[in-house]
């Protein structure tokens, strides 16, 4: 098809160099691919590229992943965000080494039998890594496939249509070209905001641009509507006599799952209350604690987050889900990036306003 032609000729004279993508003439790596398909769903380009190389140095293959303690992946993931994704990167690359002699199944449907891995990325890397013909529909696909065909419906309601449109769209040969041929278009030509569409080698073929609707495609739901609730919570900062602080695991289905973080109330749209925000996290606990003046602001895909910080300094014994841990020792945790900004929030705001190693005043309240 001419469309896809044009694409191919395109990306030919314009593909990005990336450090997971194999150079022209050389063969690519599904250990390569597979980390990096894993690492870009739903994170951009700019902020993988960093993750991605520290991975590799760490972990040159997937035997090295496999064998690598949990927490050691989970806090060299922490700020890339959907630590679920991290989870299932080790689970799989676990599952491959120990019944697949450490080798990725060449076809879609085995691969999105794994965990972490569905069709999109399974037809990522069959198409990328083994050169099969697989069909994938990410956003980058499904936006220049609206605007080619000026798809007015929701990408949602239009999902079939769009999936019809790519399979036709899509080469027997260099479909792995194809799939990353639409992901380049769509980061330097046909992006989501301000599409360079006079540039674009495909702008004599798109129905979108000649009606002059490409910008506003795919339709968007009301912004209001997408405006991100705000949910608030309290954290607290327990610091025992040693000076440790208390950091415990957060369950390990949720947000933020099976990542170590300091104790906290539920994140919920009413503010919270201490003396409710104590009984909920320590209701057998005798401590003072005080509320450090400001917050810690978080953005999340669906909310933003209001976290007030608790201090608390005293005794408590360590259990299997707590434990205290050193100041030299805080960076080797698996914390995300919300717990690392109320540490250092905490930190910021003991030293700036001098507060006492026993919470006292106004703000202090002993349940």
């Amino acid at each position: 098809m001419l469309i896809t032609e044009r694409l191919l000729t395109w990306y030919d004279q314009n593909r990005r160099v990336l450090p997971w993508r194999a150079r022209p003439g050389e063969r690519a790596d599904p250990y390569r691919v597979w980390l990096s398909e894993i690492m870009l769903q739903q994170t951009t380009v700019a902020t993988v590229t960093p993750y991605f190389r520290a991975f590799l140095n760490r972990w040159p293959t997937i035997t090295d992943l496999a064998r690598a303690p949990r927490d050691d992946v989970l806090t060299a993931w922490a700020g890339l965000g959907y630590y679920a994704r991290a989870h299932n990167l080790h689970k799989c690359a676990q599952i491959l080494v120990a019944t697949r002699d450490a080798t990725f199944p060449t076809d879609a449907k085995i691969l999105r039998k794994l965990p972490g891995i569905g069709s999109y990325t399974a037809a990522a890397i069959s198409a990328i890594a083994f050169g099969q013909r697989a069909v994938a529909v990410d956003s980058n696909v499904e936006r220049l496939i609206t605007r080619l065909f000026a798809i007015t419906e929701f990408p949602s309601v239009a999902r079939s249509r769009i999936i019809h449109i790519a399979d036709m769209l899509t080469p027997n040969c260099r479909c792995g070209d194809f799939i990353q041929a639409a992901m380049d278009l769509g980061a330097i030509l046909c992006r989501s905001r301000k599409p360079s569409c006079r540039l674009c080698p495909l702008h004599v073929d798109c129905a979108g641009y000649q009606k002059g609707t490409a910008e506003s495609l795919p339709v968007r739901r009301n912004e209001r509507l997408r405006e991100r609730q705000t949910r608030h919570g309290i954290v607290f900062f327990a610091v025992s006599q040693e000076g440790a602080i208390l950091l415990c695991r957060r369950p390990q289905k949720g947000l933020l799952g099976g990542m170590m973080g300091m104790p906290s109330t539920p994140w919920r749209i009413a503010p919270w209350q201490l003396e409710d925000a104590v009984l909920t996290v320590f209701p057998f606990l005798s401590w003072s604690w005080q509320l450090l003046p400001g917050s810690v602001r978080h953005t999340f895909t669906h909310f933003k987050l209001d976290l007030r910080v608790a201090y608390g300094h005293g005794i408590l014994h360590p259990t299997k889900k707590c434990a205290w841990v050193t100041l030299e020792k805080i960076e080797t945790q698996p914390l995300p990036s919300v717990m690392r900004k109320a540490l250092m929030h905490a930190a910021d705001a003991i030293c700036a306003h001098k507060i006492a190693s026993s919470p006292a005043g106004d703000d202090a309240l002993k349940v």
